[in-house]
């Protein structure tokens, strides 16, 4: 798990005083757990930010107790992709969670070497899960997809041992379409424009 220091906001400070000192101001709260205002240092906070995204445990240390949490919301400066505010979910201890995990595509799939295509209809899917066992990601290997009409539903995925799918576990995840190819009438047009050149020398060969 990951952990951050953090500290007791000073409600005299501004936001922008705070980003001025390369700080980020941000909020915790969760079940039976009051709203609280802390700040983080920038810095530090962008670098676990990137790494752990949405879906790691990060453990908020350097107050009364430590607390497990969630990046619940993130609000990036648009032009400078900063992080300007940032809202933490304590995570109840002992409860699972249900969250959101994206999904990452391995291997190589033998139908896209033929040339077919692969139609990912799913880039993430739901599960309920004890904090700890809390994946960054979850690997959806698509090297058994050979053929049109091969498929992975969500049911199909490997989830940690204390994860329960939410999402419908018969919903295609990813599934191969066929590849493109153009269509037999204009392939036939094209092979029949040579011949309509030629017709009008044919003619004239006759007239002759």
């Amino acid at each position: 798990m990951l952990a951050l220091e953090v500290q007791v906001r000073d409600p005299k400070e501004t936001p922008d005083e705070l980003r001025a000192r390369g700080i980020v101001p941000a909020v915790m709260y969760g079940h039976n757990e009051p709203a609280q205002s802390i700040s983080l240092n920038a810095g530090v906070l962008e670098g676990v930010w990137r790494d752990a995204g949405e879906t790691t445990v990060i453990t908020l240390k350097g107050l009364k107790d430590d607390k497990e949490t969630l990046i619940h919301d993130a609000q990036v400066h648009p032009v400078t992709g900063k992080l300007m505010h940032v809202d933490f979910l304590v995570l109840e201890k002992g409860k699972k969670i249900e969250i959101s995990v994206p999904l990452e595509f391995v291997g190589e799939a033998p139908a896209e070497k033929a040339g077919h295509s692969l139609n990912k209809a799913l880039h993430e899917i739901e599960i309920e899960v004890a904090p700890a066992e809390l994946p960054h990601s979850l690997e959806v290997d698509i090297s058994s997809l050979t053929e049109i009409g091969d498929h992975l539903t969500a049911a199909q995925i490997k989830l940690p041992p204390s994860a329960t799918l939410i999402t419908d576990p018969e919903e295609f995840v990813v599934s191969v379409t066929g590849h493109e190819e153009e269509p037999a009438e204009e392939a036939k047009t094209e092979e029949a424009a040579p011949a309509e050149d030629e017709a009008p020398a044919a003619e004239a060969a006759t007239a002759e």
